[in-house]
């Protein structure tokens, strides 16, 4: 979630996961994956650099995911005569 300032400077908390393109106009034009269409105070550059930062504090600095890691090697099986 990143905060953002619509035009008329309320705030506003948006789930960047949405953001289906963001246009440079005068005003800074996000479109969502629902159709929706947000006008916001911040450049597209810092709505980007929110989104990274938020990212960051969520997968950590390495950009990794979360989620089931590699499986541990398994031992060589032992051949019992």
């Amino acid at each position: 979630m990143v905060r953002l300032t619509r035009l008329n400077h309320a705030p506003l908390v948006l789930n960047s996961d949405l953001i289906e393109h963001i246009d440079i106009t005068p005003d800074t034009v996000i479109t969502l994956t629902t159709g929706q269409i947000l006008r916001v105070l911040e450049t597209a550059d810092e709505v980007i650099d929110r989104i990274v930062e938020f990212r960051r504090r969520i997968y950590g600095a390495e950009g990794e995911t979360p989620g089931p890691k590699e499986p541990e090697p398994l031992e060589a099986p032992v051949h019992r005569e």
